[in-house]
């Protein structure tokens, strides 16, 4: 009850905080969330087909693979194939669930 009436006290309960709030910030950027796609479809991709994949210059798609990789989203293999030197890419686990957690929650604020 209140002091100064005999009303009892209002409780307020704090609305659920909006899902927007667990989106990855990593995979929230267009080309991060791109490449995340790409690799979603596969176990892993070539640099080059990743690229032509998500139309992106091979710089810009080197520096979001670099953030993904500090993010520990994806893993990459570098290694020579005879003379020539091939880069792989690769979703690891905690990528994977990351990528499926923010679909899930993409999903979740457009009421699917």
């Amino acid at each position: 009850m209140n002091q100064h009436s005999a009303q009892p006290e209002e409780t307020h309960a704090e609305p659920p905080a909006h899902p927007r709030l667990e989106l990855s910030e990593v995979l929230h950027q267009p080309v991060r969330f791109s490449i995340a796609a790409a690799l979603s479809k596969t176990e892993t991709m070539d640099f080059k087909d990743l690229r032509n994949t998500i139309q992106v210059s091979d710089s810009v798609l080197s520096k979001q693979l670099s953030t993904l990789e500090k993010a520990g989203f994806v893993q990459i293999k570098k290694a020579f194939v005879g003379k020539f030197p091939r880069t792989s890419v690769k979703l690891t686990p905690a990528g994977r669930q990351a990528w499926e957690h923010h679909l899930q929650i993409l999903r979740q604020i457009a009421g699917s």
